[in-house]
């Protein structure tokens, strides 16, 4: 498709995204825009064509069509919710069934040899997983020495002292809890020693960007929980943004 505004996705940030048919994106990303997200964790890794790369929690695998198309990588696209079959069919939609192997499988139990992966990214579901003080030891086992470790998601900006904000009582589900800071996520991987961090930071107008993901949504009669864009206006970036932090397996 032409890169435009008549787009309901576009977005100038996020240039490689606007390539992509803004009802695919809105049809197949589970919660956040996927291509987003992995658009900007891409721009601090050194992604090179033939890389071998873990797209893990991948969902229905846009992501994984992203790393493909825009670096030429060969992904393993991993999840537990979707269906490898039903990822399989979108590959081979997108002409990529030599480049993408969808397999269907948990992130605590993964069949991949120790040091397989040139690189491992996480879009919006490593804080399913990740919070565990264990995991990045299991994890990191799957990259080659040098290897690099990527993940983007949802997070706080700042702790709350006194509990959930009058203002985000309603966005607040179960699931969130998972959510933390940049600096207890540097923290929890930093003291382990496993690996080098080379970023751990913020959007910068990431509530914002979250509020025009969900406008679009919104538009498009596709918004599951219609009452967070306004809860997110309100926010204005306060609590809640995107965290990216990047690491290489010493």
């Amino acid at each position: 498709m032409s890169v435009n505004k008549e787009n309901i996705l576009y977005n100038e940030r996020f240039p490689l995204s606007n390539k992509y048919d803004p009802g695919w994106v809105l049809d197949n990303s589970m919660g956040l825009n996927a291509l987003w997200l992995t658009e900007w964790l891409c721009e601090a890794i050194d992604l090179k064509p033939g890389m071998r790369v873990l797209d893990l929690g991948c969902g229905r695998a846009i992501s994984s069509v992203f790393l493909a198309k825009e670096f030429g990588v060969q992904v393993w696209a991993y999840d537990l919710w979707i269906e490898a079959t039903d990822n399989w069919n979108r590959i081979k939609q997108q002409g990529l069934d030599n480049k993408i192997y969808p397999i269907h499988g948990d992130a605590r139990n993964m069949p991949f040899a120790e040091g397989f992966f040139d690189a491992i990214i996480s879009v919006d579901s490593y804080i399913y997983f990740g919070t565990d003080d264990l995991y990045l030891y299991y994890l990191q086992k799957f990259l080659t020495p040098g290897g690099t470790l990527g993940i983007v998601m949802p997070g706080l900006m700042k702790d709350f002292k006194d509990g959930i904000p009058a203002h985000l009582k309603d966005f607040w589900g179960q699931d969130c809890w998972s959510w933390h800071t940049v600096d207890w996520w540097n923290k929890l991987w930093e003291r382990t020693g496993l690996v080098d961090i080379k970023v751990a930071d913020t959007m910068p107008e990431g509530c914002i960007t979250y509020v025009k993901w969900k406008e679009a949504q919104d538009k498009a009669g596709k918004n599951p929980w219609p009452q967070d864009t306004a809860i997110l206006k309100k926010d204005a970036g306060e609590y809640v943004g995107f965290i990216r932090l990047v690491a290489n397996r010493r």
